[in-house]
C-alpha cells in the first residue's frame, strides 16, 4: 500500500512555494581600502581609490553580505561580467 508518492503530490496540484520572487542583493568585492575619513569626506568624481588587489586577483560574490562565490573579472564589449569559478560552502549558521 503506497500511503504518499510523488505523482498523487503532483498530481493534487497542491501550491508549493517558489524562489521565483524572492530578491537577493548580490555584491562583488574586487577589492577593499582602507582611509582616514577625512579623505572619505573629501571625494568626488573622478577621484581614484587604490585597492588591495590586481586585475588578475579573483574577486567575491556576496549574496546578501555572505560570501557564495568567487570568479574573474570579465570584460565583454565593453560591459563588465564575473564569470564564476567556484561556489563557495554554505556557512553551517545560516541558512
Amino acid at each position: 500500500m503506497v500511503i504518499w508518492s510523488y505523482r498523487s503530490f503532483v498530481d493534487a496540484e497542491v501550491k508549493v512555494p517558489t524562489l521565483d520572487n524572492v530578491s537577493v542583493d548580490l555584491m562583488v568585492v574586487l577589492g577593499t581600502t582602507s582611509m582616514p575619513i577625512h579623505q572619505v569626506m573629501r571625494l568626488s568624481r573622478g577621484a581614484i581609490i587604490e585597492l588591495d588587489a590586481t586585475e588578475q586577483d579573483e574577486v567575491k560574490v556576496l549574496a546578501n553580505n555572505l560570501p557564495v562565490a568567487s570568479g574573474v573579472v570579465v570584460v565583454n564589449r565593453n560591459r563588465i561580467a564575473v564569470e564564476v569559478k567556484q561556489m563557495l560552502p554554505r556557512a553551517s549558521d545560516h541558512r
